[in-house]
């Protein structure tokens, strides 16, 4: 009966913990249902063959998706024949995979990705009309873009753009060529489809398919056939999972922080409640039970209203997921019982540990608090917070200055430890700093005539522990802001920084439209592969003097980079490491066409983008489809005795294949129409837009590389920060609620004493405002001495100055947020007390 009367009577103090358990249970329910319905997908293109067999697959870290090891073309034509003579298979169709994007109305459409004919048989997309490609030269295409058979079009290839002729059209995916030419344009092969005969068992023919493959592969029907799933796919489904997960952890661990402050901060103003009900009999067991008896009653309402809320909402959480990036097209949410469930006993859960702390001070309350009547915090921190906090906080510093040490690979872990460290260890000396911090800033108000600075400075310190909850929270979340907005903008800025630092070229040319960036374009241009030795998947690039010369020339350990010819590479620290390669070692090596070379180590290398160095050359003929991520134009040379010296250790004339006039440049003035000497039958040049290429200065080059990341990023960074400051909203709110109407006594004395309305009422804004401030200024000083440490190793890093970036319009609109809650919360309380 105690725990309900309490309820009633204190409705206005437990507001804030249905509210901040409602919105995270909200939060998780929507986060799980998502979550769950991230699953991967079969593609379409490969849903009509009910047996699949791919490639091996080896086991990669979490978040690496470079795709796995090809089969051999050998292996291939093997493994076809044999599983197209099992029982009940109409065909074996090697799925050759290319690069392949359409021209139409003179921009690339598509994803780029090309197959060969008999391919789409996998589906099935089944000819909608004229007929399928035979030769070299033509084309299938999706029908939705309306070229119809006998059209002339073009398709960009790692070539170039190359004039084709449509021979008929598909309800699906595209394009196809012909299996010939497919097979010559595309890399290796990772997936056989098993076309079935009608009627034929599925099940047989995978229990045959598995006989027939053995250890040379994997067969997958079924569900498990979404394994096969687009590595594109794959990556954006991985990047949603964190982005969910965060959400999640967030939600938890605010909801903690809310439910904890609010319980503690209502045991701090019931102390002679709950010490009558120790003078009347009341054990320090049965006080603990009464306060998580409030608790669950309190977390299953407001589970259940938050489980219902986001259960609705998640189909809007999901499509903005897609809209945004964080999941692929095909993903949508599908209802489930358990997230939901799930989402309700962790708001259960969530209400009991927010509670424990608050209970086991509320059991320390002596029966002598009952005859106490001045409500002053004489003792406003124990001494477990003393030491918790001064460890805290101590440990923070050391970190700081004992990371300056520390490799710059290390620099984000020592970040996020030192901000966080000083975020708790300042939320537990809050108490502590906030008197003198109270002082120093309400001196100026002092000295005004009138009482209002004076009341306002009083008030604060004689509730230093009301002061404390509300400043604790701003604290907090302006620290979070501060330093995961800084983090972001100074790393991007800092990899900008470190990108036009190395380069040594007047324009750079960036994809437009396609994933990167043809042969024909120009420029000198590195060629992004993966390589894999006998027990590891490097990624590789093929390189030329000139591309060295230009993007940056790397640190050499042993070697020289002007041995880099013919069947040779140049590897890094690490991949030495792995391997066990030595200078001079030979190593079979496979490439992206399935077939194994022997190369020869002529150097280790320090530092560089890729974990290996190849020949231009060597990578084209082993990756037919590779495409480039920018290349490099010439700088204007006006002065011949100021050009940039020839990268040292190359020897262009020595390095057959690797001659760095072999790329032509590409003038900047020349866009957007691009001089690309290919016969297109046509009478004009083709267009930037049209060879998906655009010419960017080097600025514009050290913003761009990266923003599609950086945007993703951005987003997910806006995302915490603003649920973040969402809760810290709902924490001083209720705080404040609480405070005021703990302090109705005081507010009658003041309007008996002859204050006005407006003059209270502007005392409780003055109040909240001050406390705010003091949030706000802890909050900053945290943040700083770890987005300096990050700053220095990020310059160690790239090698350039690197300038601390903070997005301040961010930062004034999360105080800004937390001043308009406070003010009108504090006001509006404190209009609803009686004179």
């Amino acid at each position: 009966m105690l725990i309900p009367a309490t309820l009633r009577e204190r409705r206005s103090g437990f507001a804030g913990t249905f509210v901040a358990l409602c919105l995270g249970s909200a939060i998780t329910s929507m986060s799980a249902l998502a979550y769950a319905s991230a699953d991967p997908q079969v593609p379409e293109r490969l849903a009509g063959a009910p047996v699949l067999v791919r490639a091996p697959v080896e086991v990669r870290a979490d978040g690496d998706f470079t795709p796995d090891r090809p089969w051999s073309p050998e292996t291939v034509a093997s493994l076809a024949g044999r599983l197209a003579a099992v029982p009940g298979v109409a065909a074996a169709v090697p799925d050759h995979v290319l690069y392949a994007q359409p021209v139409i109305g003179g921009r690339p459409v598509g994803d780029g990705r090309g197959h060969a004919w008999s391919a789409a048989a996998l589906a099935p997309y089944p000819l909608t009309s004229g007929r399928a490609p035979e030769r070299d030269g033509e084309v299938v295409l999706d029908r939705a873009l309306g070229a119809g058979p006998g059209t002339r079009v073009t398709l960009l290839t790692s070539a170039g753009p190359v004039p084709y002729t449509v021979t008929g059209t598909v309800e699906g995916t595209g394009p196809y060529l012909s299996d010939a030419e497919a097979a010559r344009l595309a890399g290796g092969v990772r997936t056989i489809g098993l076309v079935t005969e009608t009627g034929a068992d599925p099940a047989a023919v995978e229990r045959a398919a598995r006989e027939v493959t053995g250890e040379r592969g994997e067969v997958l029907s079924g569900e498990a056939r979404a394994a096969l799933e687009p590595l594109d796919d794959a990556r954006i489904r991985w990047i949603g999972a964190q982005v969910l997960t965060a959400m999640v952890i967030l939600a938890g661990f605010v909801s903690v922080f809310v439910v904890a402050s609010t319980f503690a901060f209502g045991v701090a103003r019931r102390r002679r409640e709950l010490g009558l009900l120790r003078a009347v009999g009341a054990t320090p067991r049965q006080i603990r039970r009464m306060m998580y008896g409030e608790a669950l009653v309190v977390g299953a309402i407001a589970a259940l209203t938050g489980v219902s809320l986001g259960t609705a909402l998640a189909p809007v959480l999901g499509g903005l997921l897609v809209e945004v990036g964080f999941q692929p097209a095909t993903f949508a949410v599908r209802m489930r019982v358990w997230p939901p469930a799930a989402a309700f006993a962790g708001g259960l859960v969530v209400a009991w540990l927010g509670v424990w702390s608050a209970s086991r001070r509320a059991a320390g309350v002596r029966p002598l608090e009952a005859l106490r009547d001045a409500e002053v915090d004489e003792r406003p921190m124990p001494r477990g917070r003393w030491v918790s906090g001064a460890v805290c906080t101590l440990g923070g510093l050391a970190a700081a200055v004992a990371g300056l040490t520390t490799s710059a690979a290390e620099t984000v872990p020592y970040v996020i430890y030192i901000a966080m460290a000083l975020i708790v260890g300042l939320t537990l000396l809050a108490p502590a700093l906030v008197p003198p911090v109270i002082r120093l800033v309400t001196w100026p108000l002092t000295r005004l005539r009138g009482a209002t600075g004076l009341l306002v400075r009083e008030s604060s310190l004689t509730a230093v522990r009301r002061t404390a909850s509300t400043a604790a929270p701003v604290l907090a979340t302006v620290g979070f802001a501060v330093l995961i907005t800084g983090m972001v903008q100074t790393t991007a800025a800092a990899y900008g920084a470190g990108r036009t630092a190395t380069v040594r070229a007047g324009a750079v040319v960036l994809p437009s439209g396609t994933p990167g960036l043809s042969d024909a374009v120009g420029g000198a241009s590195a060629l992004p592969t993966a390589v894999y030795g006998e027990s590891v998947t490097v990624p590789a690039a093929g390189v030329t003097p000139e591309v060295l010369a230009r993007s940056g020339i790397p640190e050499m350990i042993s070697g020289s980079l002007g041995d880099l010819r013919g069947e040779t590479m140049i590897i890094k620290e690490w991949v030495a490491g792995e391997t066990g390669w030595r200078l001079g070692d030979v190593a079979d090596v496979t490439f992206e066409d399935g077939r194994t070379v022997a190369l020869r180590v002529v150097g280790v290398m320090a530092e560089a983008p890729f974990g290996m160095l190849l020949p231009r050359q060597l990578v084209r003929a082993h990756d037919p489809s590779a495409l480039a991520d920018e290349a490099y134009l010439p700088a204007p040379v006006t002065d011949p005795d100021s050009a940039p010296d020839s990268a040292p250790d190359l020897d262009p004339d020595s390095a057959p294949g690797l001659d760095p006039d072999s790329a032509p440049g590409l003038d900047p003035d020349s866009a957007p129409g691009l001089d690309l000497d290919l016969d297109l039958d046509r009478d004009q040049v083709p267009t930037a837009d049209e060879v998906g290429a655009r010419v960017v200065d080097l600025a514009t080059y050290a913003v761009e590389a990266d923003a599609e990341e950086d945007r993703l990023v951005w987003i997910f960074t806006l995302l915490l920060v603003a649920m973040s400051a969402g809760y810290t909203a709902v924490a001083i709110a209720n705080t404040l609620m609480m405070a005021t109407a703990s302090r109705a006594r005081d507010l009658a004395v003041l309007r008996l004493a002859g204050a006005t309305n407006r003059q209270v009422l502007g005392v409780m804004a003055a109040e909240s405002a001050l406390v705010v401030a003091i949030g706000t200024v802890l909050g900053t000083m945290v943040a700083v001495p770890a987005l300096l440490r990050m700053r220095a190793g990020l310059a160690t890093s790239v090698g350039a100055p690197v300038s601390l970036v903070v997005p301040w319009p961010v930062i004034l609109a999360v105080v800004a947020v937390c001043l308009l809650l406070a003010t009108v919360t504090s006001v509006l309380a404190a209009r609803t007390r009686p004179a």
